[in-house]
């Protein structure tokens, strides 16, 4: 049994030393054991995959751009609490942040925005007048001062207060409401709406389609048409 173990362990004639079976079946077991774990690893990371992918398809399509707002107002929270614990102005704070470029470009960018997207409903029409109206407005404090002293306890009206309607406007805000209503006025004249068909023109027409087909026939032919058109409207066709 001696010689028997010397002569496996003896190399052979090329050098390498010889395997035996049992150690060529355990290393292939331990690629087979290896394959096995790699592939039970690819199968759980694609079903994680597949798992992430349908999260997020079933998410708002603006999703991001909601995490990311969501995630900015948390750091404006924790740093305006910050602010808070130090004693020191949000605001200020905010301010000396922005670089000099940053809030060039948002100047511009201010400048470049329209505030008056145009009309929608009237609904919002009204509200866009009623805004630039209070925009317009620059309060008198010492009047306010003045008739709150006057009217002393009525100046804050209750259910029992007799003061509603003993106000008189003064010349200089009547002229002023008068001035606003005569340029609302001006302006609401200048105003033309586009109108799809013209009242003043000629019913040549019997319904909507046989329209069109006249204006197109105009637009060819009506040069060479126009003389003739001219002796019936007069009577004088031959």
């Amino acid at each position: 049994m001696a010689a028997d173990s010397e002569v496996q362990d003896i190399p052979c004639s090329s050098g390498e030393p010889t395997i035996s079976a049992a150690e060529k079946r355990e290393e292939r077991l331990k690629r087979f054991r290896d394959l096995h774990l790699k592939r039970n690893e690819s199968r759980k990371l694609n079903h994680q995959a597949v798992a992430e992918e349908d999260r997020i398809l079933k998410l708002p399509a603006n999703w991001e751009s909601k995490k990311a707002r969501l995630e900015w107002e948390l750091k404006v929270e924790e740093k305006k609490k910050e602010c808070l614990e130090k004693g020191e102005n949000y605001e200020r704070v905010k301010l000396l942040e922005i670089s000099a470029d940053d809030a060039e470009r948002w100047e511009r960018k201010k400048k470049k925005k329209n505030s008056d997207p145009g009309f929608s409903d009237f609904a919002a029409a009204q509200f866009r007048q009623y805004q630039r109206l209070v925009k317009q407005i620059k309060p008198d404090l010492e009047a306010y001062d003045k008739q709150k002293d006057d009217a002393g306890d009525e100046f804050y009206a209750t259910a029992n207060s007799l003061i509603h309607g003993t106000h008189v406007p003064s010349k200089a805000g009547v002229d002023r409401l008068v001035a606003d209503v005569e340029k609302q006025i001006e302006k609401r004249a200048k105003y033309s709406r586009r109108r799809r068909y013209n009242d003043d023109a000629d019913i040549d027409y019997i319904n909507e389609r046989n329209a069109n087909f006249n204006k197109k026939a105009e637009r060819f032919y009506g040069k060479y048409t126009a003389e003739i058109k001219q002796n019936l409207e007069r009577g004088t066709a031959v």
